[in-house]
């Protein structure tokens, strides 16, 4: 009866043995077959990361331009404001002088004016006042 173990025993052992070679062999297929599927998927995906590094160098590119662009604009927008203020500036300036210089001579028009009025209204003061006296005289 221990030879009828010791020989389940040996069978036993034979088919762990054989499951185990089985299952590295299985084992070994599926390591090549995902070997396989990441070399297939590698090549379907070169192409595809090559037009995204292109693509990202287009964008990055127009980026570039367009802040170049912005740049620009921006200079030309402050020169035109310069330029303007420049311009306001001057004509500001030429219309201040001749309108201090025309207000000046309307002043002096109006104290001429004023002074001649003042010495028309004292010649009447003194033309009134010797009638007054005169009529006072008897």
């Amino acid at each position: 009866m221990a030879d009828f173990f010791l020989g389940v025993i040996a069978v036993a052992t034979l088919a762990m043995a054989v499951v185990q070679v089985g299952v590295f062999v299985a084992a070994v297929r599926l390591a090549r077959r995902v070997d396989r599927l990441a070399d297939q998927v590698e090549q379907e995906l070169k192409p595809m990361f090559g037009h995204l590094n292109a693509i990202g160098r287009d964008a990055s590119h127009a980026v570039a331009v367009a802040a170049a662009q912005v740049d620009r604009a921006d200079r030309l927008f402050a020169d035109a404001a310069q330029r303007i203020e420049q311009t306001l500036n001057s004509v500001q300036a030429s219309i201040e002088g001749p309108a201090r210089e025309g207000r000046a001579l309307l002043a002096g028009l109006r104290a001429a004016l004023s002074a001649l009025r003042g010495i028309g209204d004292t010649r009447r003061r003194r033309q009134g006042r010797r009638e007054d006296e005169d009529a006072l005289f008897i």
